[in-house]
């Protein structure tokens, strides 16, 4: 089974319409298992309109809990590019996941701090270690799909780098 790591962030315009591509094409690639990799657009101390730490330390609760983790991606974009709610609030956030988790344990768990060095790790790895600029990035056998700034990835694109997984007709 093929490996794709998925990068993005919840306050990601690119990545939230490249998630719906992905849930739209995966279906046709039943071989492929995704690999989640948030990383944040824009990590502390960084200027920010809103920082999404708290929902990707979420994520990490929530892998580690056996979670339906494309729900928790649903209630977290919804979170954040829909409803726009303050996602830097451990309460609204617990609020979008009640019915999926266990809430009070969620919300001790984001006001602790517990997941902030995965959070800054997963960083790491996305931006010094992967070699991505800008988001959503994907990465499989060894390829790269990378969005353009300010313009992010289109469907075809995603589709032509999944349909490639088995061929080198990909650069690194």
């Amino acid at each position: 089974m093929a490996g794709l790591e998925v990068f993005y962030d919840y306050v990601c315009p690119f990545c939230y319409k490249g998630y719906g591509f992905l849930k739209e094409l995966l279906p046709l690639y039943p071989d492929i298992n995704v690999v989640w990799r948030l990383c944040e657009l824009h990590p502390r101390p960084e200027p920010a309109g809103m920082h999404s730490d708290l929902c990707i330390q979420g994520l990490f609760f929530a892998m580690e809990h056996g979670v339906d983790l494309w729900e928790y991606h649903n209630r977290m974009f919804r979170a954040a590019m829909i409803d726009r709610v303050n996602i830097e609030d451990p309460v609204v956030l617990t609020g979008y996941v009640t019915d999926l988790l266990e809430p009070d344990a969620f919300l001790a768990t984001l006001r602790s701090g517990k997941y902030e060095k995965a959070v800054s790790d997963a960083n790491d790895y996305a931006y010094d270690w992967s070699g991505v600029w800008f988001l959503p990035a994907y990465r499989m056998g060894g390829k790269k799909l990378d969005a353009v700034g300010g313009v992010g990835v289109t469907k075809e694109q995603l589709a032509q780098f999944l349909d490639a997984r088995d061929n080198n007709t990909l650069g690194k």
